[in-house]
């Protein structure tokens, strides 16, 4: 593609897109020779590989304007749009370039631009997968480890006294430790407002609950969740 608006439309400005946890295009064309990445995160399958190869690296590296590195969050929240919007299967490499202009389009204002986007190689399966990593990037889905009382009443005060009208729980591992006052339960909470978070941390100190919140321990979050 690249190629072929060299010759026929040389004034096209040809922007890339990759996923943020895979930039080996971005980090090669940043060095100015092909490098090979230690480790990738693989969700957008169809454009995460810890090495280009040296063809496509040539090709790229003088004819590419930007490369835009887009998180993986974000492309998940553009399949939804792009299914619940406009009826349009995209698997997450094709998303990309939707998302990529998602985050450049104050520089794109007035101009033409066209995103390709390619294949319904989507399975079903992943639907919950994708669904979970786009509430996780808009800040609408949140992990807690709390300590829970062992007394009759502890989870009902939680849910009174710390969860807001809208607030909804969607994951809750508990374990009951006969011998122990206290025992940790992981419990996953869906808000409708990202600004939510904050009052229901403030709550929970308040009400004296001993908690982690683990979307920001990314080696507890993927033990406990991942």
């Amino acid at each position: 593609v690249i190629s072929y608006f060299s010759e026929k439309s040389p004034e096209t400005i040809i922007i890339g897109a990759e996923p943020l946890g895979a930039p080996s295009m971005y980090e090669s064309i940043k060095s100015g020779h092909v490098v090979e990445l230690e480790k990738i995160d693989t969700f957008v399958d169809g454009a995460s590989v810890k090495k280009v190869g040296q063809i496509t690296f040539d090709i790229c590296k003088d004819k590419i304007s930007e490369m835009v590195l887009v998180p993986e969050g974000r492309i998940c929240t553009t399949i939804l749009d792009l299914y619940n919007k406009e009826g349009i299967i995209a698997e997450p490499a094709g998303a990309l370039t939707v998302s990529a202009v998602s985050l450049i389009k104050e520089k794109l204002k007035g101009k033409n631009v066209v995103c390709v986007v390619s294949g319904s190689n989507n399975d079903i399966m992943r639907t919950e997968e994708i669904k979970e990593r786009s509430l996780l990037y808009e800040g609408l889905k949140h992990y807690f480890m709390i300590q829970f009382p062992q007394r009759p009443g502890a989870l009902k005060q939680f849910v009174t006294n710390i969860l807001g009208p809208t607030d909804d729980i969607t994951y809750f591992q508990f374990s009951k430790k006969n011998n122990r006052e206290i025992a940790p339960a992981v419990v996953g909470l869906e808000i409708k407002n990202k600004a939510d978070i904050q009052g229901i941390k403030d709550r929970l100190v308040q009400n004296k609950f001993v908690f982690e919140y683990v979307n920001d321990n990314k080696a507890l979050f993927n033990q406990l969740i991942g």
